[in-house]
């Protein structure tokens, strides 16, 4: 749901009929699903889970990808993300870099905000990525000459890491 509305979201100042009718396509779903919710279980899973995700140049207009996450707390969403990254991704290790990254800086948020309601995250948060050339580089980063103009995103992810507050 979240993807579809950031989609259509990105034609609001120009839109055609056929992003018109993808917006009433969402309305008619939302409505047959009132009854849907989010389940919480007592007694979950009480650690802050991610998961990120990006396609690749997914816009066929000016290339950028799409970034997103999500965080679970006992089995249900607490927070997510669905944008379009600001900038164009010269690889897909790049693109899932930069939405590792941003998950990265909502989790020590997250965190903040779940120690201010007596829910410590005691232990460092794990960023589930599907990248393996990803999850290298933020556990080695070491520039190397395909990867050194992320150097900014790589200290953002390393400085977690020397504060444990998230594991990719």
């Amino acid at each position: 749901m979240m993807f579809v509305v950031s989609l259509i979201s990105r034609y609001m100042e120009n839109p055609s009929e056929l992003h018109l009718q993808a917006a009433k396509r969402v309305l008619r779903y939302l409505k047959g699903t009132t009854e849907f919710g989010i389940f919480y279980k007592k007694g979950g899973d009480d650690e802050l889970a991610a998961y990120t995700d990006s396609d690749y140049a997914g816009n066929l207009e000016d290339g950028k990808s799409t970034s997103s996450y999500v965080f679970l707390l006992s089995s249900g969403v607490v927070s997510w993300s669905s944008r379009k990254q600001p900038v164009v991704s010269l690889s897909t290790t790049e693109a899932e870099f930069i939405v590792a990254a941003s998950c990265a800086c909502q989790a020590i948020w997250l965190k903040r905000v779940l120690g201010k309601l007596s829910q410590n995250q005691g232990k460092s948060t794990t960023i589930r990525c599907d990248n393996s050339s990803a999850i290298k580089l933020s556990k080695n980063p070491i520039m190397h000459g395909r990867s050194k103009h992320i150097d900014i995103l790589s200290r953002i992810i390393s400085k977690g890491y020397q504060m444990h507050q998230e594991h990719i």
